[in-house]
């Protein structure tokens, strides 16, 4: 990994702040490429009283990032401890969004444990193709954020009526999806499915992807090279 010397600022907050008996650290002389990840080790090994991160959030800014997200020089960080000892529930459905592209490495292996026998994932990747046109650069999306969570909510909840029965076991699902630029071969939106079943989880990913991108409110922007233009009647098109 190539060395440059970025600075990054972090910020802990309640018993993280505690532990590390600092408010706010910086570090000095960090990789170029660093992911939210690879930060959680380093802060880690140079604060060893902070314990497990892996229930750590990342915060970016005000934006919530798994731990794929590359950071960059100047950005503002953040761990957040888990908010009243809350842990992500994947029977219910966890849902995030990203800023920018998804890197969707590793983004499935909380879903699968002993009584998993099938996992699906879907990833959308944005083409450079689209309605007659072959010079699609990048998309733009733009996510209405407060109605997102609920509504992507509600169809975790429809997808464990209709399949839950037929799992024969734990329904495990995780959705994220983007919120800015996506450029042609990166991912918008990933949708995992864990159940002891391969049937069911094939199923109910399906089931995922095909209602959020008729119900939730995601529009999408196509940039070329000698302009752009709004996708209207389709939030999407994976």
């Amino acid at each position: 990994m190539l060395f440059i010397d970025m600075q990054l600022s972090i910020q802990f907050f309640a018993v993280l702040r505690e532990r590390a008996g600092h408010s706010e650290v910086t570090l000095k002389d960090l990789p170029d490429g660093l992911t939210m990840g690879e930060l959680k080790r380093i802060v880690l090994q140079a604060y060893p009283t902070l314990g497990c991160l892996d229930d750590v959030t990342g915060v970016v800014g005000t934006e919530y990032v798994m731990d794929g997200r590359v950071l960059a020089q100047g950005e503002s960080i953040a761990f957040l401890p888990p908010v009243s000892g809350g842990q992500p529930d994947y029977e219910k459905g966890e849902f995030y969004l990203q800023d920018g592209a998804i890197d969707s490495h590793g983004l499935e292996e909380p879903l699968v444990q002993g009584d998993c026998g099938g996992l699906v994932m879907f990833r959308g990747l944005t083409r450079s193709s689209s309605r007659g046109r072959t010079d699609v650069l990048s998309l733009q999306y733009e996510v209405f954020e407060p109605m997102s969570g609920p509504e992507m909510a509600r169809i975790f909840d429809e997808c464990r009526e209709r399949f839950g029965e037929h799992a024969r076991g734990p329904l495990r699902m995780l959705c994220v999806h983007s919120n800015g630029v996506v450029k042609v071969g990166e991912t918008s939106v990933v949708v995992a499915v864990a159940t002891p079943h391969r049937d069911t989880a094939f199923e109910a990913c399906r089931f995922l992807i095909d209602e959020l991108k008729e119900r939730l409110p995601v529009w999408k922007k196509e940039v070329y090279a000698d302009g752009e233009a709004w996708v209207e009647g389709c939030k999407h098109a994976h």
